[in-house]
């Protein structure tokens, strides 16, 4: 029998206190979905935490009983959008069971890319925060980092996530050597699908292509 791929555990958002009731929890998921909206309408330097809880329609008090600051805030949506992705490519890999590698390379590319042609925010801020300006941590609270880290290596957790699920969907061992490969291509699909959506808001599709090419070319081998 061919394996079924599982979703890897989910990770961590820097939350200050996770919810522990459906309200809460709908209301974190309010806070979130502005703040992704608002970054596509203002930007990263000029998100606020104040706009985000009008957007949201919550007290300001709501959005600092989970973040210290916006980066926080910001943290936490990259979570949920890791997670969200890991999702989409465990269903596209189970909903297509005779996939090769590089049909398993292409259903990993095209759902990233998809996610950033559609999803709020994810064009700015896919799986990372943006730079830290000067004094930006001192935000709405505390900037000692105890309660508002962020991920420092997204792109080594997309490829731990996306190596567990290749692996499994191929039926093979998410070995040391496939964790390097993946994470190579991670970092290398990252920078050109970012050239690809300078070159064109939708994704330059001869940039994609070449993405595409390199992938196979590089990956195929290590997943057959």
């Amino acid at each position: 029998m061919d394996p079924v791929p599982q979703t890897p555990a989910r990770t961590q958002p820097a939350l200050r206190r996770a919810p522990v009731q459906q309200r809460s929890a709908e209301r974190l998921a309010r806070i979130l979905d502005a703040c992704a909206v608002l970054l596509d309408e203002t930007g990263y330097e000029q998100l606020s935490t104040r706009a985000v809880a009008d957007r949201a329609g919550v007290p300001i008090g709501s959005v600092y009983r989970f973040f210290g600051n916006k980066r926080a805030m910001v943290a936490a949506l990259a979570h949920r959008n890791l997670d969200r992705y890991a999702e989409r490519v465990s269903e596209r890999l189970a909903g297509a069971p005779i996939l090769d590698a590089h049909g398993a390379i292409d259903g990993v590319l095209d759902e990233f890319i998809e996610m950033k042609r559609t999803v709020p925010g994810f064009a700015l801020v896919d799986f990372g925060v943006p730079a830290a300006a000067p004094g930006e941590a001192a935000e709405g609270g505390p900037a000692d980092g105890s309660s508002d880290a962020v991920m420092d290596d997204p792109n080594r957790l997309v490829a731990e996530r996306i190596c567990a699920l290749l692996a499994s969907h191929l039926g093979r061992a998410a070995d040391e050597d496939l964790h390097r490969k993946v994470l190579v291509g991670v970092e290398t699909a990252d920078a050109l699908v970012r050239l690809a959506f300078r070159a064109d808001p939708a994704g330059d599709p001869a940039l994609v292509a070449e993405t595409r090419c390199l992938l196979h070319a590089y990956l195929a081998p290590s997943l057959a």
